[in-house]
């Protein structure tokens, strides 16, 4: 049925070409605005992002300063970015061929500003990327979530808040309903000392990441070695580095033992491996692979998992029963992966790869999406893979009492190479607020079924995500993510 279904599909595909975000059941594209202080992580960073810039709506890429990088001190330069848009704009031409979403080079190079810059964490003064971020939030006409990144500090997106409280004081609850956060740690102390502060009382949604270290310098140290592979030399030069186009050729891959930015004491690294990007799970989080993430930061997927500790702030699950976080800053002092790494390393490290593994689990498939993407750039759409739609014939939310069967069917998911598809069904027991387990009647093929468990209560949730896999080179995945409430 699979090879009916391909030699009928191929002949459409072709036809029309790369299949557009609306085609496959996307909702509205995320919009995001990043700031980045420009270390050498965030430019690694910055290259999966432009391969990405088609799923969202990109609204901003900013220059802004942290604890460890300013002008002056260690810096990239004011205009760090401009090679990276530059060479997006080569590979512009091939990256439409797959995707109609992909913003101009034009276009995004009109939103890069530099933002505060000066020092860590100030925000004393009015730049041009936080009067930037003050346009947007302000902007009436589109009243979607806007996903503030900071790669970097805090300040600059500190700034912006800071003018809006003086200037429009008024609209300061209309603009808080539009923001969400993500922050890679806490890299200066602005979100502590003003806009926690300040805002606090508007709850607005933070993500504040330290699993990302699992895709930071020492990932050579936390990937499960089933997963490490993804990350060395060989699958990097063949996959990135060689022969993918001007963005790729400047992703900055491991230069060797002496590399001060990817050095780890004992680190089995080969020059031309992985080096970081510990910035990435904050665009990650948005990329559109059906799990849901962006709907609540408990039900996890490729920019991790995490828990609410305090207000609306959500910091990453520690697996440790009595553990008690911090009050203040969550970042390179008090975050307990960042610790761990540096204090307790290499003991306990089944803890270690509990703590790190909503980011880790899956890394295979976002290594080979990402090696797709860089495809992309060099390859026409017949020649390259591009992701299966996961598509069920149930709702994805789905109310059932206890004893209920409920089926699941995905027969309608499709490839839009002609690809084989292969299903896998699981429950996702850590985004569960049930329990127990669930006894699925299979966890291949098309269809699946399983009862509700008679000791699940109301208000519980249980999470089965149907993952759909295809026959390409690179192998891509996708899912949909079902939630039973429990009534």
């Amino acid at each position: 049925m699979v090879k009916v279904i391909k030699h009928l599909l191929w002949p459409m595909v072709a036809l029309l070409g790369p299949v557009p975000n609306w085609a496959q059941g996307q909702a509205a594209k995320p919009r995001v605005i990043v700031t980045s202080d420009g270390e050498i992580d965030d430019e690694c960073s910055m290259v999966r992002f432009l391969l990405y810039s088609n799923e969202w709506d990109v609204e901003g890429i900013i220059t802004s300063s942290s604890q460890y990088h300013w002008q002056g001190h260690r810096w990239a330069g004011d205009n760090w970015v401009d090679p990276y848009l530059d060479a997006y704009g080569e590979v512009y031409p091939s990256l439409l061929g797959h995707d109609k979403g992909y913003p101009s080079p034009e276009y995004l190079k009109s939103v890069k500003f530099l933002g505060n810059v000066a020092a860590e964490g100030e925000m004393d003064s009015v730049s041009p990327g936080s009067r930037h971020i003050v346009k947007v939030l302000l902007d009436e006409s589109d009243n979607r979530p806007v996903w503030l990144q900071a790669w970097g500090g805090t300040n600059t997106i500190a700034r912006a808040l800071k003018t809006i409280e003086e200037e429009y004081p008024s609209k300061m609850g209309q603009v808080a309903k539009k923001i969400r956060f993500f922050f890679i740690w806490e890299q200066d102390p602005t979100y502590q000392t003003y806009i926690r502060p300040v805002w606090g009382k508007y709850n607005i949604l933070t993500i504040i990441c330290d699993q990302f270290w699992a895709m930071a310098y020492q990932w050579d140290k936390i990937m499960p070695e089933s997963k490490i592979g993804y990350f060395k030399n060989e699958w990097m030069k063949s996959n990135i580095l060689e022969d993918h186009g001007a963005l790729c050729s400047l992703y900055k891959a491991y230069k060797g033992d002496d590399d001060n930015e990817g050095w780890s004491a004992g680190s089995p690294k080969q020059k031309g491996s992985f080096r970081s990007e510990g910035d990435s799970p904050a665009f990650i989080h948005a990329i559109p692979t059906g799990l849901r993430s962006l709907e609540s930061p408990s039900y996890g997927g490729w920019g991790g998992r995490y828990t609410k500790v305090r207000e609306n702030t959500w910091l990453d699950p520690v697996p440790e029963a009595d553990y008690v976080y911090p009050e203040g800053r969550w970042y390179t002092k008090t975050a307990w992966g960042r610790n761990y790494m540096r204090k307790t390393y290499p003991e306990n490290q089944d803890l270690m790869h509990e703590y790190f593994k909503p980011i880790t689990r899956w890394a295979d498939a976002l290594q080979n999406d990402f090696a797709a993407r860089a495809d992309w750039c060099v390859k026409a759409f017949q020649d390259a893979n591009h992701p299966p739609v996961v598509k069920l014939d149930t709702p994805l939310d789905i109310t059932a009492k206890p004893g209920v069967e409920i089926k699941l069917n995905a027969s309608g998911s499709f490839d839009p190479d002609g690809d084989e598809l292969f299903f896998k069904w699981w429950q996702y027991k850590e985004a569960d607020t049930y329990k127990g387990s669930i006894e699925m009647t299979r966890d291949s093929g098309k269809e699946t079924a399983f009862v509700v468990p008679v000791d699940v209560r109301q208000g519980e949730t249980i999470h089965v995500v149907c993952e759909v896999t295809d026959s390409g080179a690179p192998a891509l995945t996708r899912y949909q993510r079902v939630i039973v409430h429990i009534k």
